[in-house]
């Protein structure tokens, strides 16, 4: 079965953000860096920079990240945000005040006119996100 997997892009400090995100949302956090591959390196100072991270969390969630390397154009991530929801209200808490801490909340994690609660903020790499609590059924 197919999956939709976000891949964040970062100029240098893609290892910072993964590592970041498994706080937040924990999992297992693979990294690659490109001078583990042959021939992927042209400045030897990038050695370390990552080529591929994968973040799976135990809520299954994929998150995927890389560094962009100095020889290749960087854009800084615009126009879309990463988008989390569900019943888990505790769970739901935790991943806005990680996210939150060092970052700018743009509208605050509360009740919309629609019910649940919504919130979105930019964390401290710079990246979007939307929390959104399901309003309850009745």
């Amino acid at each position: 079965m197919p999956s939709l997997n976000p891949y964040l892009s970062f100029r240098t400090n893609a290892r910072d953000a993964m590592t970041f995100y498994q706080g937040v949302f924990g999992g297992d956090l693979d990294i690659s860096t490109f001078g583990q591959f042959e021939g992927m390196v042209d400045d030897p100072s990038e050695s370390d920079l990552v080529m591929h991270a994968q973040l799976t969390t135990p809520e299954g969630f994929v998150l995927m990240g890389a560094d962009t390397p100095g020889r290749m154009e960087y854009r800084a991530p615009a126009g879309i945000s990463v988008s989390v929801s569900g019943d888990d209200e505790a769970a739901l808490d935790r991943y806005w005040n990680g996210l939150a801490d060092g970052g700018t909340i743009v509208m605050p994690f509360d009740t919309p006119p629609w019910g649940g609660r919504f919130g979105m903020l930019t964390d401290r790499f710079g990246i979007d996100w939307m929390i959104a609590l399901n309003a309850a059924q009745g």
